[in-house]
């Protein structure tokens, strides 16, 4: 896959995260093999979602968690089966808290999609 198609592919993923979009983000996805490991969570990696189901409930359940979620200005590179975008996360919890984010995403492509996503980012006190 050349690496303006995986650029494009991170243009569909980016924009799919923006309209909440859980259909057009799973197709960016491989489909029996994906994984997700969050910026926090219990273990040294942040917490791991293995599989397409789990993916999807773990990709859904920020939605739930901050209704107005976006990712600006994000930005793309790609060196080989790798990928990087840079973000700037805003949003409010159900209970109107603020919450805004500078991170990244880190991902391995495999067959003309994203096999894992990997998250870290600095996050205010």
């Amino acid at each position: 896959m050349p690496d303006t198609e995986k650029l494009a592919l991170l243009e569909r993923f980016a924009a799919a995260w923006n309209a909440h979009d859980i259909d057009a983000l799973m197709e960016c996805m491989t489909p029996d093999n994906c994984v997700f490991y969050t910026a926090a969570g219990p273990g040294e990696r942040g917490a791991e979602f293995h599989g397409p189901e789990a993916v999807r409930t773990a990709f859904e359940a920020v939605w739930l968690k901050f209704p107005d979620a976006k990712w600006n200005n994000p930005r793309h590179f790609v060196a080989g089966d790798r990928g990087c975008s840079e973000w700037l996360f805003t949003g409010s919890s159900s209970d109107g808290k603020q919450s805004i984010a500078h991170g990244v995403d880190l991902f391995e492509f495999e067959n003309g999609k994203i096999r894992v996503k990997d998250t870290y980012r600095k996050q205010a006190a």
